[in-house]
């Protein structure tokens, strides 16, 4: 095979796996507007379009960026790798029953059924500001770290490196504090307090797993443990 068609090939490989992580991101929205809409049991309900139209913003962002910076990472963080550590897994899914699905179900049956009954609209207006603060945090890390994967793994395979710019100069694991950020963010924005139950419950599952994975990186990525002498805290600023 001579150069240009091995490039050829390389590039239809690049576009296969975008188009299948975009498929599944598409699949993903689907499931979950149909849980929130579900269990809310109408689809008339403003606070929960907004949700999935900031979500929908944050994707067309991120895929912009990524598609013009790095589009490997995009095929990265649709694979399912070999070398995906064991307690990951478990992690992932917690974090998947908790975030992606508890607070999304819990909103909409408190929709359904007023458990909370009606937020100030103060409290919503926080809830809007912390899930954009969040989703803002989370974008810029996946744009700024060309390894940013769905799943904790060392990408011998990519040549990974560290990533010491953009957000990564305040904490190591920037992502996690949007995600943690939004976990209390959406249930505000929503207007249901009992949705504040998973999504307290992601916070000590995004701890344990940034522990974890900075543990992973410090022995197995070369550069990290000088990293973590440049930029002192895993999660949160001036704390931990």
């Amino acid at each position: 095979m001579n150069a240009e068609a091995g490039s050829t090939g390389t590039n239809a490989e690049l576009r296969r796996g975008i188009a299948r992580r975009f498929i599944q991101v598409l699949t993903q929205f689907a499931v979950q507007a149909l849980l929130l809409f579900g269990a809310a049991g109408t689809l008339r309900w403003g606070w929960g379009w907004a949700l999935i139209g900031m979500a929908l913003l944050m994707v067309a962002v991120n895929s912009w960026f990524l598609l013009h910076r790095h589009p490997e990472t995009i095929v990265e963080r649709g694979r399912l790798a070999e070398n995906w550590k064991a307690w990951d897994r478990i992690l992932g899914l917690a974090l998947t029953l908790t975030l992606f699905i508890g607070v999304l179900l819990v909103a909409g049956l408190d929709r359904r059924h007023a458990w909370t009954g009606a937020l100030a609209l103060g409290w919503r207006l926080l809830g809007v500001a912390g899930n954009a603060a969040g989703s803002a945090l989370f974008s810029w890390a996946m744009i700024e770290n060309a390894y940013f994967s769905t799943v904790v793994r060392i990408q011998d395979d990519r040549g990974q490196a560290v990533c010491t710019t953009g957000p990564y100069r305040l904490v190591r694991h920037p992502g996690y504090l949007g995600l943690l950020v939004q976990a209390v963010g959406q249930p505000l924005l929503l207007g249901s307090l009992w949705a504040l139950i998973p999504g307290g419950l992601t916070i000590p599952l995004l701890i344990l797993r940034t522990a974890l994975e900075d543990r992973t990186l410090r022995e197995e990525l070369p550069g990290y443990e000088a990293y973590t002498r440049q930029t002192r805290y895993r999660l949160i600023p001036g704390v931990w």
